[in-house]
């Protein structure tokens, strides 16, 4: 219990900081806005049920899927920081098409919520390749032996699931803090989780680089 425990305690706050659901919920509110509600409800879970399997399935077989393609761990956080930072430079520099994409989605109904559960808002807004690299390689530093391996397992995975329960519970109420707040608020507050998720973006790559350069030494 002592081992899980601590393996949840890992696990949870290297999730939460590179997932960020809170900032995630406004750019979830922002590219749901024609849905009705009883659709983003229904969204909300589906993206957390889907986030929960991207998490597990990294966890579990990210390292061994890894080895098998003969792929490093700087190159995952390589690619992945390019593709976090592509879709948050999108957000970033390109607010009126944005805006214009919706109001057109709005009009003419917009994609089905089915269309957008797993891309794009599973992939890559919230478990997208910055969080795919951390889950692997939280998953990579397992211990050895059959009973530590197991209660490291069991912790990760209850982080991972209460990770998917944040995500659902954050944008599930994102609608109705985003009503609270205003538009300009809001709009302001979108910006922001952009331009975070660029430096998230940034960061990985920062880090694939860094750890390619000392592979080379």
């Amino acid at each position: 219990m002592t081992a899980a425990t601590a393996a949840f305690l890992l696990a949870f706050p290297a999730l939460f900081s590179i997932v960020n659901p809170p900032g995630g919920a406004f750019i979830f509110n922002e590219v749901t806005a024609h849905l009705p509600r009883p659709d983003r409800a229904r969204l909300a879970g589906k993206v957390g049920l889907y986030s929960l399997f991207v998490m597990l399935g990294a966890l579990w077989g990210g390292a061994y899927v890894l080895n098998f393609f003969g792929i490093s761990l700087a190159a995952l956080r390589l690619a992945g920081g390019v593709v976090v930072a592509k879709h948050a430079w999108d957000l970033l520099s390109a607010p009126e098409r944005q805006e214009a994409r919706k109001q057109e989605q709005a009009g003419s109904g917009g994609p089905a919520g089915d269309e957008l559960a797993f891309f794009p808002l599973t992939l890559p807004f919230t478990t997208g390749p910055g969080t795919i690299s951390v889950a692997v390689a939280l998953g990579a530093g397992r211990p050895f032996g059959t009973e530590a391996l197991l209660a490291f397992f069991a912790g990760v995975t209850a982080a991972a699931i209460a990770m998917a329960l944040t995500i659902w519970v954050m944008y599930r109420s994102a609608d109705r803090v985003a009503g609270l707040m205003g538009d300009t608020a809001r709009r302001t507050m979108a910006r922001l989780s952009a331009f975070l998720l660029l430096c998230i973006g940034v960061q990985i790559m920062v880090a694939g680089v860094q750890d390619i350069v000392a592979t080379m030494r």
